[in-house]
């Protein structure tokens, strides 16, 4: 597993930081709230994709994926905060949070697994 540099560790704990923020100020003030979840989308997203698997382990780069498809649910939350925001397209009401879940789940799973897959290795 490549590992970040200390100033894009501090970017990838920053954006989840700003996630929460966002995801939390949402319900009160909707066009902060998004912004603020959209930076800490892309930062977070962008160190996630710069942490790269090299190994051959078929479970690790699965787990590598599931991160990948939460990444993929982040940025679809902020498209569907979007779409609640500005009333357009089919996602007009609090759908959002659906895919917010499903993005945790994952990211909160490989969390955990990918540490002990790495010991295994």
């Amino acid at each position: 597993m490549r590992e970040l540099t200390p100033l894009q560790n501090a970017c990838f704990r920053i954006g989840a930081v700003l996630m929460l923020i966002g995801a939390a100020i949402y319900i009160m003030y909707p066009m902060v709230g998004m912004y603020i979840f959209g930076i800490g989308t892309l930062m977070f997203t962008l160190m996630q994709i710069k942490t790269e698997y090299l190994g051959r382990s078929i479970t690790l780069i699965r787990l590598r994926r599931q991160q990948m498809l939460a990444c993929c649910c982040f940025v679809l939350t902020l498209v569907m905060m979007s779409m609640q925001q500005h009333q357009w397209g089919p996602f007009r009401h609090q759908e959002w949070v659906v895919a917010l879940t499903i993005g945790c789940v994952l990211e909160l799973y490989t969390s955990f697994r990918i540490p002990q897959e790495l010991k295994k290795e």
